[in-house]
């Protein structure tokens, strides 16, 4: 994921920018300390009541904000993709649609969910014993999201933890700070509560801020240096968090592929969004023998991808995000040249135009030492490197300090499931790539670099609460037998109830219980 970095660190204001045209579309004041420590304290305030309404209450606000985006879904598409950078259809299909399913999604199963669980105690459950788990709202979370998608990611998880019973205060990116304020928008207007959701925009400094603040939990989406900082700093007030650092992910392609489909997904894993996405194709591995018909299909149908600004309907590709993010992409680039990467398409900035466009670029003869292919790029570069077995496969894949998602194409789906069991990832789709953070019902994240958490599904929504253990005595009228005070008769007795309760046989157990009898008659009434 992009790193989240000032854009003008001493500054007291952001702009902020269509990366198409250059221009200015707004300037805001950045949040200071001082704003954040008042929006936690009036989120504290706020809380409480929240988190008294049913699920069902809090569900018809989640409705209610899908419905508010159901009538402006062009106004915000339309947004999306001049603050963003990212086409049309895009804005609508990856932006705006996954929030809407995930509402719908949430305000009819958090409940079922959340619901209280009921613990098996084995033995002790005869003795009168019994748990349960419930699941409570933790308080006050705060969300710091990325440019990359920026409706997406930070409405999405706005809505789980308000389905929770949470109050949020939402950080977005100082590249897309509109978008951020769309959400809140769109909140007020179904009618949530005032100070349940609060948006506050700024910089590096305002999110370092609010981990500071003292909220209940953070959730960022971004790089891993800045990760490593927000853990770093979380750790002074053990604040839990959850982190989503993205990914180099790979995409594997066995003899048997169809290659229509397959060089279709890959195109589109790695070129949508400008391959600013935190899943999207950054290492292709092509199996040796179909390496060459492989590639010129693929070059073939990058050619005829249209690259233009968001206003064309027609744009395939638009721009990347932002200056910072386009320079490291032509630096692992002109560094991969250097090394000997041949360039089969693309590989410098477009000419003649003045916002941040980058043309989808296809390398071949990389390895494995090479920055384009160990680190994340995040734009739309796609490193391309070929395998002889299957096994040698799998060790590609698997040489990464990352594992969000990869991908296994192959017409034997029996083979691409033994091999995505051996894939060290969060997610292995087979025949399709990137689309699953769609999905409201499945979990979202990774081992090693690429975070810490879940978002989506069930083990998202237990990252919005805390599990309370309650346990009861039903026999409350007696007093426990490992009770003071303790004497020999008492150590006999205890000594029996470990014969009793786990020795191998059955034997052994009839011998336990019936020395329990005979010392229970020894024993002083606690």
């Amino acid at each position: 994921m992009p790193q989240s970095l000032p854009q003008e660190p001493a500054s007291q204001t952001i702009r902020s920018i269509n990366p198409a045209t250059l221009e200015t579309l707004a300037e805001f004041e950045i949040a200071t300390e001082v704003d954040i420590r008042e929006a936690v304290r009036r989120a504290r305030k706020a809380a409480p009541a929240w988190q008294a309404l049913s699920f069902t209450e809090r569900g018809k606000h989640l409705i209610r904000f899908r419905d508010q985006l159901q009538s402006q879904l062009e106004e915000v598409a339309e947004l999306i993709s001049r603050e963003n950078g990212k086409p049309r259809a895009e804005a609508l299909g990856s932006d705006i649609f996954p929030v809407m399913e995930l509402c719908a999604f949430f305000s009819s199963n958090a409940e079922k969910i959340l619901k209280r669980e009921r613990v098996w105690l084995g033995k002790w459950n005869l003795m009168a014993r019994f748990s349960y788990i419930d699941f409570v709202p933790l308080g006050v979370v705060g969300i710091i999201s990325p440019w990359n998608y920026p409706f997406s990611i930070p409405a999405g998880q706005v809505m789980m933890a308000l389905m929770s019973g949470n109050a949020v205060i939402l950080k977005p990116s100082e590249y897309t700070p509109l978008i951020g304020q769309k959400i809140g928008e769109l909140a007020e207007n179904a009618g949530l509560p005032k100070d349940v959701l609060q948006v506050v925009v700024g910089d590096g400094r305002t999110g370092a801020a609010l981990v500071d603040s003292g909220v209940d939990k953070i959730f960022f989406t971004g790089s891993v240096p800045t990760g490593k900082r927000i853990m770093a700093a979380a750790a002074e007030k053990l604040t839990p968090i959850a982190l989503e650092l993205g990914g180099k992910d790979p995409m594997v392609v066995l003899e048997d592929a169809d290659l229509d489909v397959a060089t279709s997904g890959a195109l589109w894993g790695a070129f949508t969004n400008s391959g600013q996405v935190c899943a999207s194709v950054e290492r292709l591995y092509v199996a040796e023998k179909i390496a060459k018909p492989f590639i010129n299909q693929l070059v073939e149908k990058a050619t005829d991808l249209v690259q233009d600004e968001s206003t064309n309907f027609e744009a395939d590709v638009c721009v990347m995000n932002n200056e910072m993010q386009l320079k490291k992409v032509e630096e692992q680039v002109n560094q991969a040249v250097a090394q000997g990467a041949q360039v089969l398409i693309g590989g410098k900035r477009l000419a003649g135009k003045e916002g941040y466009f980058y043309p989808p670029t296809i390398l071949t003869n990389v390895n494995d030492q090479m920055e384009v292919v160990r680190e994340e790029t995040f734009g739309p570069v796609l490193p391309i490197m070929t395998f002889k077995t299957e096994e040698e496969a799998v060790r590609l894949c698997n040489d990464s300090p990352y594992g969000l998602t990869a991908s296994v194409w192959t017409k034997n789906l029996k083979k691409a499931k033994r091999l995505a069991r051996q894939i060290e990832a969060g997610t292995v789709t087979i025949n399709d790539h990137v689309y699953t953070y769609a999905l409201s019902q499945t979990p979202w994240g990774g081992p090693k670099w690429s975070g810490i958490g879940r978002t989506h599904g069930k083990l998202g929504l237990l990252e919005m609460v805390e599990p309370r253990h309650v346990h009861i005595n039903r026999a409350g009228f007696m007093k426990d037998l490992w009770w003071f005070k303790y004497d020999r008769a008492k150590y006999d007795f205890l000594l029996s109830m470990g014969e009793a309760f786990f020795s191998k046989g059955l034997l052994g157990k009839l011998k336990g219980f019936g020395k329990m009898i005979a010392g229970s008659r020894k024993l002083k009434t606690p």
